[in-house]
């Protein structure tokens, strides 16, 4: 008889969903919002697929109440969701929106009257576009703005939420959207996307300092997606390799909040790049945080390649994917868990994004939405996490990606993550079975 997936995790352990404010609320006119990046970007011809944007998505700036009450009957521990920065402040600057501020305090008060807690993350990749037209995150004053921004949010909810989040994978900030150009704000430059990187801590670290001196009860982290790929081979070109290949997206991030510095033979690999560091500046990065979020969904593989200016190429590998390409690889989440507790020295971590993309259809009738390989991807990850736990990874908790279908950035509705069904037509909510499976794991019976 196999054993339950939560065999063995302490009893106060966390089990959340996630979505991200451009992917669900809609509502972009609403109330006094501002423009942001990504109402641009949609703007732009060619960028996202079919031309989809973000301006209904799943209207949850309308329909929260509906879905509170779908994550009550999951059972939900917590519901990490952002705050759209343009929605409560319009310029990035300036006056705050109040009606922008009261959409979210209705949020969080019917999150609490469901007995869910909410998890707060201050930037999921909406910057407010007056702030873009600034120059944007290569540019310092951005930072400056955040820790403004993020000052206004402790203060109008520190007294009811708890747990807080300053970014949401700046790697995609960064590079995703300054160096290839595939999300918003749509540019390929290097130096520039080197100069967001060093910008995006900073303003993590500002608005850490921000929480620590308001005083405000409570946790805050950051969340990364950081990697850890396999060698192809036991050669030592390829181990050396590997290692090499989790600099960009592991090291550029996680060194700075650990040790206050940035790894030097990836910039080395780039003399293009200069990292605008100010005085004191490594200092206010590397304050200590309460958790690190962890963002995963696959392992790569990497192999020697002397042309690469870091000596690596990324490996085809054998498993299944996901619709979005990515291989379900469950002892990786593993390796990476138990990597990541070592280099983080024991922090504690929360899985604050996990789940695949998976070619979902209605049944006929409307009523339920079989996804057998979802349960078994979740199924099979869940169980990596434990065996991780088990294995002395201080893990606090896991957030399902995610709650529900939604608008997924360049690739508009084509793909869908969620463990609620949305008909993006009459903007309907169907639970999955996925949705069912998570209830009976949450409830300790899986």
């Amino acid at each position: 008889m196999s054993e339950r997936i939560t065999a063995g995790l302490p009893a106060d352990f966390v089990w959340g969903a996630a979505t991200a404010s451009y992917q669900v609320e809609g509502a972009v006119h609403a109330d006094g919002r501002g423009p942001s990046i990504w109402d641009a970007f949609c703007a732009t011809p060619g960028a996202v697929a079919h031309g989809h944007t973000g301006e209904t998505a799943v209207d949850q700036y309308n329909r929260y109440a509906e879905d509170v009450a779908l994550m009550r009957e999951l059972g939900l521990h917590r519901y990490r969701f952002s705050i759209a920065w343009p929605r409560v402040q319009p310029h990035g600057s300036g006056k705050p929106n109040a009606r922008g501020f009261d959409y979210y305090a209705r949020l969080i008060d019917a999150l609490l009257a469901a007995g869910i807690e909410p998890a707060v993350t201050l930037y999921h990749w909406d910057l407010p576009l007056a702030l873009q037209d600034s120059g944007g995150w290569p540019e310092r004053d951005t930072a400056y703005r955040f820790a403004e921004y993020a000052e206004l949010c402790y203060r109008a909810f520190g007294d009811r939420v708890k747990s807080w989040i300053t970014l949401n994978e700046p790697y995609c900030s960064a590079v995703l959207g300054y160096l290839e150009g595939v999300h918003a704000p749509g540019e390929r430059d290097r130096p520039r996307a080197y100069r967001a990187i060093h910008h995006l801590m900073l303003a993590h670290g500002l608005a850490l300092e921000a929480f620590r001196a308001g005083g405000y009860d409570g946790e805050i982290g950051i969340t990364l997606n950081t990697q850890t790929p396999c060698p192809a081979t036991q050669r030592e070109e390829d181990r050396a390799a590997a290692d090499r290949a989790a600099d960009l997206q592991t090291h550029m991030f996680l060194d700075p909040l650990m040790h206050g510095s940035y790894p030097e033979r990836h910039l080395a690999a780039y003399p293009e790049v200069s990292m605008p560091i100010a005085d004191g500046d490594m200092s206010v990065i590397a304050k200590p945080i309460d958790f690190l979020g962890l963002n995963w969904y696959w392992e790569d593989v990497a192999a020697a390649d002397p042309d690469h200016p870091e000596g690596f190429r990324l490996c085809p590998r054998y498993q299944d994917v996901t619709e979005m390409g990515w291989p379900v690889v469950p002892r990786g989440f593993y390796r990476h868990l138990r990597r990541l507790d070592e280099l983080t020295d024991g922090i504690p971590i929360y899985v604050t994004e996990n789940g695949c993309a998976m070619p979902d259809e209605l049944s006929a009738d409307g009523t339920r939405c079989r996804d057998p390989r979802r349960v078994a991807y979740l199924r099979d990850h869940l169980e990596a996490m434990r065996d991780a736990w088990r294995d002395g990874v201080n893990l606090k908790g896991y957030f399902v990606w995610s709650f529900i279908d939604n608008f997924e950035w360049a690739l508009g509705y084509t793909k869908r993550f969620g463990i609620v069904y949305c008909d993006y037509v009459d903007l309907r909510r169907v639970p999955k079975d996925s949705f069912y499976f998570y209830r009976d794991v949450i409830a300790g019976h899986e």
